[in-house]
């Protein structure tokens, strides 16, 4: 059965490819522009209240929210790949690093992201939490290839889009976490990703 990915223009639904593309797990994208106000447009919301992408339609399962989408299609076509071996521990730490993204990153990079929008300054509370965030990330990755180790994860899907979009506001830098979104960004999956669901930021 194809899975149908609703997907937003410069959204998170990337990682939804992505992870499909990886898995060679057959999908159709139906595709949405924001509005001039950066935001989903009302058609979203006959597909999910909430009226925010990523969607997927698998069956009668209609699911939002990327790491619960992650989870779902890597449970039902992963077969194990992207998710830990070993003990509960890993399964935690990379349970950890999944759930980190969305729940603690995003809102310093967001804050980043705005004020590049709305050509402002970065508050200064948002400014010391990036600081925080980015100098952690290049810490963790400094002698790692991904978040776990030598092996591409979901988490690692899931910080894809986070970076992308610390990258547009200009809060990456350089060194390690730079080289790691480099090395996602060169993945021929994350490359087909993105020609399905488009830009994973805006150009300027």
């Amino acid at each position: 059965m194809t899975i149908t990915l609703h997907s937003l223009q410069y959204s998170r639904a990337v990682r939804i490819a992505w992870l499909m593309e990886e898995l060679s797990v057959p999908y159709k994208i139906v595709r949405y522009e924001r509005t001039e106000s950066y935001q989903a447009p009302p058609g979203l919301r006959q597909i999910h209240p909430l009226g925010k992408a990523p969607v997927i339609v698998d069956g009668d399962l209609v699911l939002g929210e990327s790491a619960a989408i992650l989870r779902h299609v890597q449970r039902r076509h992963g077969d194990g790949r992207f998710v830990p071996e070993g003990d509960r521990d890993a399964w935690a730490r990379h349970d950890e690093w999944l759930d980190y993204v969305e729940g603690t990153l995003m809102r310093p990079i967001s804050a980043a992201f705005w004020a590049r929008r709305n050509d402002s300054e970065i508050d200064a509370k948002s400014q010391g939490q990036i600081d925080l965030h980015m100098g952690y990330l290049k810490g963790h990755l400094a002698k790692r290839d991904f978040l776990l180790g030598d092996e591409l994860t979901l988490a690692d899907m899931q910080m894809l889009y986070a970076l992308a979009m610390a990258r547009y506001a200009g809060v990456l830098g350089d060194g390690a976490a730079a080289d790691y979104l480099d090395r996602l960004l060169a993945r021929p999956a994350v490359e087909r990703a993105i020609k399905a669901t488009g830009p994973i930021m805006p150009d300027g």
